[in-house]
């Protein structure tokens, strides 16, 4: 029901994040070399973060040309923007599905905040992570669970850390129908704190995928592109190695027709250089791998490392849970506020009671 301003900015902001989600899934599946997971993962996102989602998916992840997906997505940054694309794809989805589901059963917000960080966590660990990613990282699938485990605890506490209190404040404020999910409100809410959670995660799962702990974007192409996309390169190479030879040829008859300009040391001269590439430190950004290959990874995180970071993890998802508690109050549900909307200048506070 269109009752407030911030309804009417809702609905466009769908109808975006509907025409955002059908461009990525359109792309993905027509022209993106990446593996099915990660495309769903894209689709997911895109819809839960609107143009946003867009947003990323354009500037990190699609191909710009064909063939140059490894090479674009190399960079560390889109790798950090892969892992936490496939973090938040299965953590926000669980949260989302619970969120909704608690509110229906008229449960106390605080109730809702544990229920969503379960079902956001066990939905990626055990499906997203352990299950879609079994192909890609090896092993059984209690194997990825137990090597996944650390990795997806540490990005779920960031990206629930960022979350909760955007539920927590906008839910409780001024307008309770936002703790309704019939409302246009509550998916709103939904969508600004999935956008807040992947900001907070980000920078960890950067870390995570320098020190080779999670996958960030990978190619995978079918074998008759890999054939062909081999064959550019050998063109490419051919016609490179022709343009030295005539470059050479041109050179020797330069030099016997001027004995000076010939170079008696041997030695390049000045404008010859010897090129190299750097090499990507972590899980191989950019890998390519043909239908039924598999990504390594060796992990060189040390265990204080670890436990430095998943304490401090802990720490923000404490902040994030539990702060809030002291403005707002956990305790009400959304039966008991019933979509109340309050008289301006008034919100909701700790020893606000039930409607």
């Amino acid at each position: 029901m269109f009752v407030q301003p911030v309804d009417y900015f809702l609905a466009v902001w769908f109808v975006l994040a509907g025409l955002s989600t059908a461009y990525v899934a359109w792309d993905q599946f027509r022209n993106n070399p990446e593996p099915v997971v990660m495309k769903w993962g894209f689709i997911l996102v895109t819809l839960y973060m609107g143009p946003l989602g867009l947003l990323i998916y354009v500037l990190a992840d699609k191909e710009p040309r064909p063939g140059e997906h490894e090479a674009f997505t190399k960079p560390l940054w889109k790798q950090g923007v892969g892992s936490t694309i496939h973090c938040v794809a299965g953590d926000a989805t669980g949260i989302i599905l619970a969120a909704a589901i608690t509110a229906a059963l008229g449960l106390p917000m605080w109730i809702d905040l544990i229920v969503e960080y379960v079902a956001g966590f066990a939905f990626g660990l055990f499906i997203f992570q352990s299950l879609f990613m079994k192909s890609m990282m090896g092993g059984t699938y209690w194997e990825n669970v137990r090597k996944s485990f650390m990795p997806e605890f540490i990005s779920m506490n960031f990206m629930m850390a960022g979350m909760a209190p955007i539920m927590s404040f906008l839910m409780m404020g001024s307008d309770m129908r936002a703790m309704e999910p019939t409302e246009l409100l509550f998916w709103g809410v939904m969508s600004f704190g999935v956008i807040v959670g992947f900001i907070a995660a980000y920078p960890a799962n950067v870390w995570m995928v320098a020190r080779g702990l999670k996958h960030g974007l990978m190619t995978e192409r079918e074998p008759e592109c890999d054939k062909a996309r081999e064959g550019r390169r050998e063109h490419a190479h051919s016609g490179a190695k022709a343009g030295m030879v005539g470059h050479h040829a041109y050179a020797r008859l330069d030099e016997h027709a001027n004995p000076r300009h010939a170079n008696p040391s041997g030695n390049p001269g000045p404008g010859h250089h010897g090129s190299g590439h750097g090499s990507f430190r972590g899980n191989g950004g950019g890998e390519s791998r043909g239908s039924h290959g598999g990504h390594g990874m060796e992990p060189d995180a040390t265990v204080p490392q670890l436990a430095a970071f998943g304490g401090v993890s802990v720490l923000a998802l404490a902040l994030g849970m539990i702060a809030p508690a002291n403005w707002v109050n956990l305790t009400l549900s959304a039966r008991d506020v019933g979509g109340a909307i309050m008289p301006p200048g008034m919100i909701m506070d700790r020893d606000t009671p039930a409607a």
